[in-house]
C-alpha cells in the first residue's frame, strides 16, 4: 500500500478489518453449518472472477487511476447474492474474500485493490443476508419462491446500497474527490443491474435447493455469461470507435498545431447544447463525434496554407473553404459517424444562405450541423491565440445574440446559452500557442464585428485586410 493516499490506507485499513469482524463469527457455526454449500459458491465466485469478461457492473472510479478499485462484479454478482439467501451471514461475507484476493487486479496497488474488493464485498454480502435474515427468512433450504422474491429484493438493494456507499468513499480517500460529489450518481447506476443479478442469485439459489442440485443453479450462469460478452462486445467497439476518433483529431493536431484542444471542446460545447434540447442519448454521441472531428478536412488542406503569416489571397480563401467537403469524404467510410457527417460539411453554412460550401438557408443546414457552428464559434472566442486574447463568456454570447437568425440558429445560441447558465464553461483542455513562424491557423468561426469593435470578419466577400489577419477565415 506503499504510495497510496494516507486517507486511502485509513479508508482500507478500517473497512477490513470491519470485514473481517463480520466474518469471524462463522468460527463459532459449527460443523451443522452449510460449510459444503459456502465452499462450493467460494470457488465457483474464483472461477468467475479469473472468467470474467464483462465491463457491466465496473466500479464507478477509473481502474487506471490509482485508486485500489475498479473491479467489475460482472456476471459473478448472481454467485454472491445465491451465497446471501443460501448461507448465515458470517458465511455469506466469507464466501465473497477468496474469489476477491485473486481476482486479477490492475498493476499498480494490485495489492491495495484486492484488499479493498475483498472488504466491501464482504461487507456487502454480510449486510445483505442480515436483511434477508431480519425480514423473516432464515437460510433457503427448501424452495419457497414466490414468497421470498420480496425480502431477496430488499436483500440485493442493501447490497447495491453498501457497495455504493463505500465505493463514494474510496473516491473521496484515495482519489481525491470533493465529498459533496463522491457518491453523486454511484447508487442510481448501480441500482438496477444489482436488482437483476439479485433475482438472479435468487434463481441460483432456489434451483441450488431442489431436488436438482447444485448443478442446476450454474445455469442461470449461463443467460449472465452471454449477456456479459455481448456487453464487453458493446464496450470494445465503443473504445475502437473511441481510438479511431483519436487518431483523426492527432492527425489535425499535428498538422495545425495553432488549436490544439479546439476540437475536444467544440465536441463538449456540442453536447452541451445537445443535452438542452433534449436530444437522444445516441444523438449526443453523435453531437460529440460531430463536433471533435468537425475540422478533420484540415488534413486535405496544404499546410503551407494553414501556417501561412497575413491575409490569404482569394484563391487560397477558396481552397480554404474545401475543408468541409475533404473533412465529409474522408469520415465517409466510417459507419458509426453517419450522423456526424452532415455537421462536418454544413458546419460553415449560414442561416441566410451566405455560409459555404452549398449556401443552404435555415432549415436545409442538418440540425447537427447548426448546433456543431454554435459551439465552434463559442469556443473560437473564448480561446486565447497568440495574436488575441480570449474573449469573455458573456461576450461570446452577446456576439452569439447579435448573430443570431443570419449566421447562427437561435435556438441553438438560447440552449447554449441556457447550458453555460446551468453549468458554466470549464475550458481545461488548453490551446497550445504556435511554435515562432507557424503563422495563423483558418479555423476559427467567428461572428461578424460591430462597426468599431476591431474584431475579424467572417467569410467576407472581400479579401480581408492587413489589421484583421486571417482569424476571420472559419
Amino acid at each position: 500500500m506503499r504510495g497510496l493516499p494516507a486517507a486511502a490506507r485509513g479508508y482500507i485499513g478500517c473497512a477490513a478489518p470491519a470485514a473481517a469482524l463480520c466474518a469471524a463469527p462463522a468460527v463459532g457455526l459449527g460443523p451443522g453449518a452449510p460449510w459444503s454449500s459456502a465452499l462450493a459458491l467460494a470457488i465457483l465466485y474464483g472461477l468467475c472472477e479469473q472468467l470474467r469478461r464483462c465491463r457491466a457492473g465496473r466500479a464507478p472510479y477509473a481502474p487506471d487511476s490509482g485508486a485500489p478499485g475498479g473491479f467489475p462484479t460482472g456476471w459473478a454478482g448472481p454467485v454472491l447474492l445465491a451465497g446471501v439467501f443460501l448461507l448465515p451471514p458470517p458465511l455469506a461475507a466469507l464466501a465473497a474474500v477468496p474469489g476477491a484476493l485473486l481476482a486479477p487486479a490492475e498493476p499498480r496497488f494490485a495489492a491495495a485493490r484486492r484488499l479493498w474488493h475483498a472488504a466491501e464485498l464482504a461487507l456487502a454480502c454480510w449486510a445483505a443476508a442480515q436483511v434477508f435474515r431480519s425480514l423473516g427468512h432464515q437460510p433457503l433450504s427448501a424452495p419457497q419462491f414466490p414468497v421470498v422474491l420480496l425480502p431477496a429484493v430488499a436483500a440485493a438493494a442493501t447490497f447495491c446500497v453498501v457497495l455504493a456507499a463505500l465505493d463514494g468513499g474510496v473516491l473521496a480517500a484515495a482519489e481525491r474527490h470533493p465529498v459533496r460529489t463522491a457518491w453523486r450518481g454511484l447508487l442510481t447506476r448501480s441500482l438496477a443491474p444489482h436488482l437483476v443479478h439479485g433475482l438472479a442469485g435468487l434463481m441460483m439459489a432456489v434451483l441450488w435447493c431442489s431436488s436438482y442440485g447444485p448443478p442446476a443453479a450454474l445455469l442461470v450462469l449461463l443467460p449472465m455469461y452471454l449477456s456479459c460478452w455481448a456487453f464487453d462486445r458493446y464496450h470494445r467497439e465503443r473504445a475502437a470507435h473511441r481510438a479511431t476518433i483519436r487518431a483523426l483529431v492527432q492527425a489535425v493536431d499535428i498538422k495545425d498545431r495553432y488549436t490544439r484542444g479546439h476540437s475536444e471542446r467544440v465536441g463538449r460545447a456540442s453536447v452541451m447544447i445537445a443535452r438542452e434540447l433534449g436530444l437522444a442519448e445516441d444523438r449526443m454521441e453523435a453531437l460529440r463525434f460531430a463536433g471533435i472531428l468537425h475540422d478533420v478536412g484540415k488534413l486535405g488542406v496544404p499546410t503551407r496554407l494553414l501556417r501561412k503569416d497575413g491575409p490569404l489571397t482569394p484563391q487560397e480563401r477558396r481552397v480554404i473553404e474545401l475543408h468541409p467537403e475533404y473533412g465529409h469524404e474522408i469520415v465517409r467510410g466510417i459507419g458509426f459517424l453517419e450522423e456526424a457527417r452532415a455537421a462536418i460539411l454544413h458546419h460553415h453554412e449560414r442561416l441566410d444562405g451566405s455560409g459555404y460550401p452549398y449556401g443552404l438557408r435555415g432549415h436545409q443546414i442538418p440540425e447537427v450541423a447548426r448546433v456543431v457552428a454554435v459551439a465552434d464559434a463559442f469556443d473560437a472566442m473564448t480561446s486565447t491565440r497568440s495574436y488575441r486574447r480570449a474573449r469573455p463568456v458573456p461576450v461570446a454570447v452577446a456576439e452569439l445574440r447579435k448573430c443570431a437568425g443570419a449566421q447562427f440558429d437561435p435556438r441553438m445560441v438560447r440552449a447554449l446559452v441556457a447550458s453555460l447558465d446551468r453549468y458554466g464553461w470549464h475550458p481545461d483542455l488548453v490551446t497550445a500557442a504556435p511554435e515562432p513562424g507557424a503563422g495563423r491557423s483558418e479555423r476559427e468561426d467567428v461572428p461578424p464585428r460591430d462597426a468599431g469593435g476591431g474584431e475579424p470578419v467572417p467569410v467576407p466577400p472581400v479579401p480581408l485586410p492587413e489589421r484583421a489577419g486571417r482569424d476571420g477565415v472559419r
